[in-house]
């Protein structure tokens, strides 16, 4: 009997995969795992908490998918509950780092280049538009009131010499700044 046939959006993110020893069986059984109209970009395995898993990145999130013999685990990460997703490298493997909701979870033993090329794509997610800055005030707009207790402003050069006497920045930078004003 041949293994029924994977979604094709499931399936283009496994063609993709470098590497999927230990995940095959996550891969089968993960669209019982995704919401309703939820689309995969990308997956890869990696080992979290107690067992070897598969991390999935959606349309509306990342997922983490471990379905054993004896045990099932998954985790969600909400976009809107991530902080930020980092990834580091050793030799051979890596890791991809989730800070989410002041919680911070690791996926290691995650292929290079499978690993790295989700945490970009999750950066890029995760990448908000900034707002327009707001209309400038008309020219015959009086100039705003300050109230005698607020702080004078600083001087741009001045707070780049503050940050240089802090040790915030070199030097260098202190000098290529001080040069752009």
């Amino acid at each position: 009997m041949a293994a029924p046939a994977l979604r094709p959006d499931i399936q283009r993110a496994r063609d993709r995969m470098s590497h999927r020893l230990g995940s095959n069986r996550e891969i089968k059984k993960l669209e019982s795992y995704l919401w309703h109209g939820e689309q995969v970009h990308s997956m890869v395995n990696g080992l979290y908490g107690s067992g070897t898993g598969l991390l999935v990145l959606t349309d509306r999130r990342m997922l983490f998918v471990q379905d054993g013999w004896m045990s099932q685990t998954s985790e969600s990460f909400g976009f809107d509950q991530v902080n930020s997703v980092q990834w580091t490298a050793g030799l051979a493997l890596g890791a991809v780092i989730i800070y989410s909701a002041g919680n911070k979870a690791v996926i290691s033993q995650v292929q290079k280049p499978d690993g790295r090329a989700m945490v970009d794509a999750v950066n890029n997610i995760l990448v908000r538009p900034v707002a327009p800055a707001p209309p400038s005030a008309p020219a015959t707009a009086p100039p705003p009131v300050r109230s005698p207790a607020a702080p004078a402003p600083i001087a741009p050069f001045d707070a780049l010499r503050a940050l240089r006497d802090h040790g915030v920045i070199s030097a260098e930078e202190f000098g290529r700044l001080a040069n752009r004003l």
